[in-house]
């Protein structure tokens, strides 16, 4: 993870670094921030697909997650196609024969693998999409993120955390003793920072060689690096396997800060499905190419 903290109109960049126990990161940030609110972006679905929350009789995401606690296998994922049922969504736990996005939709009563997304996870005119929520296999999928935050960091701290966009504006859930909580998604903030998105995130000649446009982005939001974040820019985020994680953390945060400035909209577009159960990206504007 990677912190600032703002004195004056200043923020303070740290180097990033690791997120530790996750069960207790919230009081950690909110006793770290010393009376100050706390606004946090992570890197994990926030949300369920609005085919999937149609079956539901919650009222709304936040409800949905409160109920999750009282299902014994919700976060369990399942082997097989024959163990999907909307209380244990997730899936597969291996690679297996037949094992499609088509035949999980199916299973799960939600039509054609575009039933296993949200809004925002599908592509837009400025990037491609993202992965579905309940999936668990390969190098991009996010159901396992979804699976750890949710059941190890979001239920335990309900009461502490708001999450945007089903509890309001952004810019209106940063209070003391609270964490305001929003979806950030690396690629799209990118975009919004206007770096290149040419190569991959996954080398290191790759990140170092936007250094510039990233301490363009920062000098434009006020962000002054302290100097670990300084070497971890010059240096592409280091040779290691966690590089890509510390350069996309980065991102995260400073698209956090780009919507606290004002730069882009703190709202999600003006759709119940989004503002009550899906979800949205921070900052992201462009719409999905097809709905």
């Amino acid at each position: 993870m990677a912190i600032a903290c703002r004195r004056g109109a200043i923020w303070h960049v740290a180097e990033p670094r690791p997120v530790g126990d996750i069960g207790t990161l919230f009081a950690r940030l909110i006793a770290e921030a010393d009376g100050a609110p706390v606004a946090m972006g992570a890197d994990l679905p926030i949300g369920v697909p609005r085919a999937y929350a149609a079956q539901r009789t919650e009222p709304d995401f936040r409800r949905f997650l409160a109920a999750t606690a009282n299902w014994a296998d919700f976060y369990r994922v399942c082997t097989s196609l024959d163990e999907l049922n909307p209380e244990r969504p997730f899936y597969p736990a291996r690679g297996i024969k037949g094992m499609t996005r088509a035949a999980h939709a199916a299973a799960l009563g939600l039509g054609d693998a575009v039933g296993l997304s949200r809004a925002c996870d599908r592509a837009t005119v400025e990037r491609p999409a993202g992965a579905p929520l309940f999936w668990t296999l390969g190098a991009n999928q996010t159901g396992k993120a979804a699976i750890t935050a949710w059941r190890d960091m979001l239920l335990p701290a309900l009461d502490t955390v708001r999450l945007w966009p089903f509890d309001g504006p952004f810019l209106s859930l940063p209070t003391p003793g609270h964490v305001a909580l929003a979806e950030t998604y690396p690629a799209e903030a990118m975009r919004h920072l206007a770096i290149p998105t040419k190569g991959s995130k996954r080398r290191q000649s790759d990140r170092a060689a936007v250094a510039g446009p990233l301490h363009d982005a920062m000098t434009r939001l006020n962000a002054v690096p302290d100097a670990g974040m300084a070497r971890c820019i010059a240096d592409g985020f280091g040779p290691d396997a966690a590089g890509e994680d510390r350069f996309d953390c980065t991102l995260g945060l400073l698209c956090v800060i780009n919507v606290l400035s004002g730069h882009r909209p703190d709202t999600a577009p003006a759709d119940p499905w989004l503002t009550q159960w899906e979800g949205w990206v921070l900052g992201q504007t462009a719409l999905p190419v097809s709905r």
